[in-house]
């Protein structure tokens, strides 16, 4: 575990600074650096404090986020192929920011599109834990959650459909594709509270996610209040889904492939997975953020894409390894 842990660690601190220093602008890393640390006033300095510094801070702290989400998610329904979208979290935070990109009060207020977003995470929240009901299972928690999921997604096709022009059309689209880029350091305080927030919420499951491994009755007999467990569990997803689809727009597969790739890692214990899948997810992001960089500079080649022509084939791996196991 330690290993791992040094492992994933070192490979996140190396991505990081990667992250730091590649970009359109043929500059040196040391310059880079030097001009993000010691600053000169120059426009190296105002590229690295204020293009890719935010930039990378955002990679890490949503992408640690959605796997940390996915892997609780994971834990929680005993289900491998649960999702932190499987909720509705993003859905809601997806509508509420092509409202405001529709109505064009994103364009006439500053900071409209993910106060939107997060307004419409809240929402989704609310209605997925009203048709759940408090004393809800675990099945009826997904089922509301795909409802309200289908919901949003009927209700952003209808605002695309009513578009008044091809260039709103467009910025939707392109929103919903999932990116970092243009991002300041005014996007990073908006959703790192949330994350923060979130995440300290998530990460207090570890106990009861393990003790789940046993089966509700025996989880229960423990001392896990299953009940408080739950709402830990959705209130912890919603902020980290809602400000990470706030600022970033819809990143999908994070939280469902990091799980995954870690899980053989850590054994059978969802406790240890939840700390794992964050490092894991925060280092894909970062991963696929370079890659949007690199491959097609000179295109606006959106994070979204990316993450899941990278996901979705180790998906198709996962299930062809599934069938030969004969499961």
């Amino acid at each position: 575990m330690t290993r791992l842990f040094i492992i994933l660690t070192g490979l996140l601190v190396i991505l990081f600074l990667a992250a730091l220093v590649v970009g359109p602008a043929r500059i040196g890393p040391m310059d880079s650096l030097r001009a993000l640390i010691a600053g000169d006033a120059g426009p190296l300095t105002l590229v690295m404090r204020e293009i890719r510094l935010p930039r990378a801070i955002l990679a890490v702290v949503i992408g640690g986020a959605l796997g940390l989400a996915g892997a609780a998610m994971q834990g929680y329904l005993r289900n491998p192929l649960a999702d932190p979208g499987l909720i509705g979290v993003s859905g809601s935070a997806a509508l509420g920011a092509v409202l405001s990109i529709q109505t064009g009060i994103a364009a006439s207020i500053a900071f409209a599109l993910p106060v939107a977003a997060l307004a419409g995470a809240l929402i989704g929240v609310l209605l997925v834990l009203v048709l759940a009901g408090p004393k809800g299972s675990s099945l009826t928690l997904i089922l509301a959650g795909i409802a309200i999921s289908a919901l949003a997604g009927a209700l952003t096709s209808l605002v695309l459909n009513l578009s008044p022009n091809p260039f709103a059309a467009n910025e939707i689209v392109f929103w919903m594709m999932g990116s970092l880029a243009d991002r300041s350091m005014t996007h990073v305080w908006i959703a790192l509270p949330f994350i923060l927030a979130g995440s300290v919420l998530l990460a207090s499951l570890a106990r009861g996610l393990d003790a789940l491994t046993l089966g509700e009755d025996a989880a229960e007999a423990m001392g896990i209040g299953l009940r408080r467990l739950r709402l830990t569990l959705i209130f912890g997803t919603a902020a980290v889904v809602g400000a990470s689809t706030a600022v970033a727009g819809a990143i999908g597969f994070v939280g469902l492939v990091v799980p995954h790739i870690l899980r053989g890692f850590v054994g059978a214990r969802p406790g240890r997975l939840l700390w794992a899948s964050m490092l894991g997810g925060a280092i894909m992001l970062l991963l696929a953020d370079i890659a949007v960089r690199v491959v097609l500079p000179a295109r606006d080649l959106k994070l979204g894409v990316l993450t899941a022509l990278v996901g979705a084939p180790l998906f198709l791996h996962l299930i062809y390894r599934t069938r030969r196991a004969g499961l």
